[in-house]
């Protein structure tokens, strides 16, 4: 069998649009000489669609295109995601459903089975489980159907334990070939997984099978692609391109030596997050971004993956510095503007700092200087940069990373403010291995930078480990207790840390859920972020011990 596997990237909601793109798909299958073309799960409405399921003629409108699937499947076996009604009004009244067309006929639905309720999944909110595993006839061989989570189950090494196991069902229906539709999101080093999961599914079916995932950024999800074929010993023959619409031609009656599939863990988060960047640009209709550069290295890295996802003539950056600045941050900061041709405009703000000082001075009168001073120039530097932003049409990319936010170590109204949040979701620790990596070949960031000690430069002298402890200790911390739900004891244990250290950084986790919660949406590339899958309640009395 000819197969082509079409990896798309859709737009939420932009009915019309996706399904333009998977006639378009169909046309280039067709001169592939393909007899199979398969899209991704919920590849109509694009994932996830969320609460716009609510609405009738939301729904109405993806049968109609679903029609318009359907004609142009002349000679052709084609499987596409797309979400339906339930007609037997018990249950949720929807179904996550793979389409099976052939030849202008619909010849049925597979229903997805498994409804993942955890970390950035709410499926069981719309759909209702379908009951049963099917497998379809074409030219006397079977083809199994199944959508995302229905194989995920088959594995030990899995999010959620289900009581059933859709893999085994389908064992019993003894198919010739499994056809996996998915709209998994990336997060960091997460294709290893995906290769044992899918590795056992085959080697269990005694079948080969292909996986075709949904790619591009939907607000804070970013979708990798990578999609799989594996042969029926389960072994990788062939993987499409990451974080670009790509496609996969298959033959299953040749033979093809494995695939050799060895990528930098690093190059994917970076293209994860460029991707996170150009998608929520593009799908929002917004050209240009403006941030402010420090001369740190968060906002070195930020305006490197906005260049590329932009292009630098689409960036702006801002140097505002006040009497806290070093000369060597500007520096720094106009080299690597060079570095990437991007203007960078000085906006020096000492002169506004002291005005809003001498205004405060009654008010202020027998305090001390505090975080209230080093807010002020935050906060001013943030006003300069939305008023950049309405003036000119810049959408404001704010810098803080994963640690920072983690730890409250951010400006309300001040370094917070901005349309997306670049690296909400990378630790301190990443952002200086990515940094690194994009030095790889030449000097881009300046070593400067990479070298220093991070600094607000808020006030004199300063460094961020005047109030916290080293970034290694407050990342080991994050990853154990935001990302692995473990308890102070075990994050001890496991990191060989100071308990009251843990306990402290812990506590400051907790206190600074109102922050996070204001803060712009981030891109999500971990196994727990802050901005998407994870619900803390803003007012509570429990702190993990």
């Amino acid at each position: 069998m000819l197969i082509y596997a079409s990896q798309l990237n859709p737009k939420i909601g932009a009915l019309s649009h996706n399904t333009e793109k998977i006639l378009n798909a169909i046309e280039k299958a067709r001169l592939e000489k393909a007899e199979i073309v398969v899209f991704p799960e919920s590849a109509i409405s694009g994932y996830p669609p969320e609460d716009l399921l609510l609405y009738d003629d939301f729904i109405d409108q993806m049968h109609q295109e679903l029609d318009k699937i359907i004609e142009a499947s002349k000679d052709l076996f084609i499987v596409v995601g797309t979400i339906r009604r339930n007609e037997e009004k018990q249950g949720n009244p929807l179904f996550n459903s793979a389409a099976v067309i052939y030849d202008k006929k619909l010849l049925g639905f597979k229903d997805k089975s498994l409804l993942p309720t955890y970390d950035v999944f709410v499926e069981k909110r719309y759909f209702e489980s379908g009951d049963e595993q099917k497998v379809f006839d074409f030219k006397g061989k079977k083809i199994g159907v199944m959508i995302c989570e229905d194989v995920w189950a088959h594995s030990e090494n899995v999010y959620k334990k289900y009581e059933i196991d859709p893999i085994k069902d389908m064992q019993k229906l003894k198919p010739d070939l499994l056809i996996n539709i998915a709209a998994s999101p990336y997060y960091y080093q997460k294709k290893d997984l995906r290769i044992e999961v899918f590795s056992k599914v085959s080697k269990t079916l005694n079948c080969p099978q292909i996986m075709c995932n949904q790619v591009g950024a939907n607000d804070q999800l970013v979708f990798d692609g990578h999609s799989m074929y594996f042969d029926k010993e389960g072994t990788l023959i062939n993987v499409t391109k990451g974080f670009v619409e790509d496609h996969l031609f298959i033959d299953t009656e040749k033979e093809a030596p494995p695939f050799s599939y060895k990528v930098d863990p690093l190059q994917d988060l970076y293209n994860a997050l460029v991707l996170g960047v150009k998608d929520y640009f593009r799908k929002l209709h917004f050209s240009k971004a403006l941030m402010g550069l420090s001369g740190g290295i968060d906002s070195a890295l930020v305006l490197c993956i906005a260049a590329d996802a932009l292009g630098p003539h689409n960036v702006l950056a801002l140097n505002m510095p006040s009497r806290y600045s070093s000369l060597s941050s500007f520096e720094d900061s106009n080299l690597l503007a060079a570095n990437l041709r991007i203007e960078l405009m000085d906006i020096p703000i000492d002169h506004m700092y002291q005005q809003y000082l001498d205004l405060l001075s009654p008010a202020f009168q027998g305090k001390s200087f505090d975080t209230t001073e080093e807010n002020l120039q935050a906060r001013i530097r943030g006003m300069i940069l939305m008023a950049l932003s309405n003036k000119l049409e810049y959408i404001v990319l704010s810098t803080g990373n994963k640690s920072e936010m983690a730890m409250g170590y951010v400006t309300l109204y001040g370094d917070m403010c901005g349309g997306l949040g670049v690296l909400n979701d990378v630790t301190k620790t990443l952002v200086y291995e990515l940094a690194k990596w994009i030095n790889r070949k030449k000097e881009i960031i300046p070593k400067n930078i990479i070298k220093k000690a991070p600094s607000a430069e808020l006030r004199a002298d300063q460094t961020d480990q005047d109030t916290l402890p080293d970034y290694s200790i407050v990342d080991k911390v994050i990853d154990g207790y935001v990302e692995d739900h473990l308890g102070v004891d075990e994050i001890v244990k496991k990191y060989k840390l100071d308990e009251t250290i843990v306990k402290e950084l812990v506590e400051r986790i907790h206190r600074a859920e109102y922050k996070r919660r204001q803060g712009p949406p981030g891109i999500r590339v971990s196994k727990k972020a802050f901005s998407k899958g994870r619900f803390f309640p803003i007012v509570q009395g429990w702190i993990a011990d």
